[in-house]
């Protein structure tokens, strides 16, 4: 784009790769050097901790506390009971309200080392629940109040809907209402706190889109929508995927190590876009690194692991990952830090297969034995050939290290 823009947080969302789309740039620019703008992305509870997908709109969020704006964090405990059709082949399975408010303090736990909340200053972050205004509408004054604003033909013409539709894949009523809460969120967050700006992926463009005509309609005054690319990594993957499921950002859910050993296999065209996105260093620094070539690649992927996880995690936490990678890796040792699954004796004797599957180093006991055929197994670094083979506590008298391919790992050993 050629805009020029005068505001921090425009700038810093243009150059460093944020910015997919937004409904006004002048309009929000000119209002974001006006003062303290308070904008906002809402979080959906669907698992117990976000994962790499969701950590582009963590970083937006957190440039614009940096920039001097107010961030707010709302958490889906309403929207969540409805579910997002935006783009997906079927309806998401129905949460408990039990089982979203347990979804919901999972992911509160990583916003913090991303976000002020408690600072005092006139920005600090605001982190919010939609059931507060969802979970008590009156359902009849809802629908002469806010449904008549919306316009079912323009609803339907949304690409989140129409591909479905375009498919043949049922799309239930209750879906259907999801864009209408969502647009109603920006309402009650403009009327109650002022908010502005309302940012997404750009699969949620026609829901943002829906929230600032309904605002427009029912308060004076101008809001404003920003989205940010779908990522997908230079191979096609779904940014958030690995070869072994998602990675999850809770690292009771993800161990740092294997957080940092995510980070450390970006393949190399992802290098300079990714330390964009996902760190704060210069741009050109960011660069810098992302031209490097050959071996010296594996520098800035160093760099990008410890740097994300320092974000994620803390600084001793990227330290310590890094130490077991130069342990595993260069020095061919076993390392503290490696995923360890713990045994009792009353689990032993086990086969080698199922404590593959486990340790997490493979899905199911045809997948390892798969990769023991394949001879892309090995236990403690020496290729590992016979599927058969047993554990007992004999075997465990000290820690096993098991190994699928040369980059997954992790530690077997007797409680």
């Amino acid at each position: 784009m050629t805009y020029h823009p005068k505001s921090d947080f425009i700038a810093v969302m243009i150059e460093r790769g944020f910015l997919a789309d937004c409904t006004d740039y002048q309009g929000l620019d000119e209002a974001l050097i006006k003062g303290v703008q308070p904008g906002y992305i809402g979080f959906d509870a669907t698992a117990k901790s976000l994962h790499v997908g969701s950590l582009i709109q963590i970083m937006m969020l957190r440039w614009l506390q940096k920039t001097g704006h107010k961030p707010i964090t709302l958490m889906g405990g309403g929207t969540t009971k409805v579910g997002d059709p935006s783009f997906r082949a079927d309806e998401r399975p129905l949460l408990t309200e039990a089982q979203i408010d347990d979804n919901i303090a999972g992911i509160k736990k990583v916003f913090s080392a991303y976000i002020d909340y408690d600072s005092g200053a006139e920005n600090a972050a605001l982190m919010l629940n939609n059931a507060e205004w969802l979970d008590d509408l009156n359902y009849l004054e809802f629908l002469r109040d806010i449904g008549r604003h919306f316009s079912v033909n323009r609803m339907l013409s949304f690409e989140s809907v129409k591909s479905r539709l375009d498919r043949e894949q049922s799309l239930s009523f209750l879906e259907f209402n999801y864009m209408i809460l969502q647009a109603y969120d920006f309402m009650e967050l403009n009327r109650r706190y002022g908010c502005i700006l309302q940012m997404g992926g750009s699969d949620q463009w026609g829901n943002i889109v829906n929230g600032i005509d309904l605002t427009r309609r029912t308060i004076e005054g101008e809001v404003f929508g920003l989205t940010s690319p779908l990522l997908t990594t230079s191979d096609g993957k779904k940014m958030g995927k690995s070869q072994d499921g998602a990675v999850w950002l809770n690292a009771d859910m993800r161990s740092p190590y294997e957080f940092w050993q995510f980070w450390r296999n970006t393949t190399d065209a992802d290098v300079g876009r990714f330390l964009k996105l996902y760190t704060e260093l210069p741009i050109d620094e960011c660069e810098r690194l992302g031209a490097l070539a050959g071996s010296e690649i594996n520098d800035a992927k160093i760099v990008l692991a410890n740097e994300v996880t320092k974000l994620c995690h803390g600084a001793d936490a990227a330290a310590t990952a890094e130490a077991t990678a130069r342990e595993v890796f260069e020095k061919g040792g076993v390392g503290d830090d490696l995923p360890t699954l713990t045994l009792a004796e009353g689990d032993l004797p086990v086969s080698i297969v199922q404590l593959i599957v486990k340790s997490g180093l493979a899905k199911s006991g045809k997948e390892a034995k798969r990769l023991i055929a394949e001879n892309g197994a090995k236990l403690d670094d020496a290729p590992l050939t016979d599927g058969g083979l047993m554990i007992d506590a004999g075997a465990l008298s000290s820690p096993i290290k098991l190994s699928a391919g040369k980059k997954r790992h992790a530690l077997v050993q007797l409680g």
